[in-house]
């Protein structure tokens, strides 16, 4: 069966989530990024567990590059949009965005890399499979 390129994850902001001001600290813009990956592989029938148990492998982020635009603040309703952007033979490219309702906090360009004993690894077929 095969699925979309594009993922959405809606989640709260909680005190632990900002700074000593109630805005969201940058680093945890990637935090809620990295939890939009996570539910995309999952949402297609993909956990990081069984990927790391039975196949041995393990997704690693291998380049960023991210633009904050407006601050989220605690107790905001976010939604991180993730787009697959390109899938290579062991890495994916993938577009991010956070948002608030219509307007756009912050978005990245992220390259994650499949790796096996700590050496690139060809994505699963299986996984392939899913945008043939």
């Amino acid at each position: 069966m095969e699925r979309s390129t594009t993922h959405a994850l809606s989640l709260r902001v909680y005190y632990e989530d900002t700074d000593f001001s109630g805005r969201v600290y940058h680093a945890s813009y990637l935090r809620f990024m990295e939890r939009g990956r996570t539910e995309w592989l999952r949402e297609l029938g993909f956990g990081h567990r069984q990927l790391a148990g039975e196949a041995g492998l393990v997704f690693a982020v291998r380049s960023l590059m991210i633009n904050y635009r407006a601050p989220a603040l605690m107790d905001d309703w976010l939604t991180v949009v993730t787009t697959l952007r390109t899938m290579r033979g062991a890495s994916f490219d993938f577009d991010q965005t956070i948002r608030r309702g219509d307007r756009e906090l912050a978005s990245a360009e992220v390259k994650v890399v499949c790796l096996s004993n700590d050496r690139p690894a060809r994505i699963p077929d299986s996984l392939r499979r899913k945008f043939a």
